[in-house]
C-alpha cells in the first residue's frame, strides 16, 4: 500500500514521515502541485522557495 504525502506548514516541506524531519512538528495530508515540464513560472517558484529557506537559515 502506498503511503500518502505530508507537508509541514511551518517549513512547506513535503515528506512521507508523520513528523517534519526540520522542525519536528506534526504535518498533515497534503498533496503537491502537478508537474509540467512547460513549467512558465518554475524560475520564480524556486527563487521564491530558496529565499524564504535563507531567511529561515535552513539554506
Amino acid at each position: 500500500m502506498a503511503k500518502s504525502i505530508n507537508k509541514c506548514h511551518e517549513c512547506n516541506i513535503y515528506s512521507i514521515k508523520d513528523s517534519c524531519p526540520n522542525c519536528n512538528n506534526k504535518i498533515s495530508e497534503e498533496k503537491p502541485g502537478k508537474f509540467s515540464v512547460e513549467d512558465k513560472y518554475g524560475e520564480y517558484r524556486r527563487k521564491a522557495k530558496k529565499e524564504i529557506l535563507k531567511e529561515k537559515n535552513l539554506y
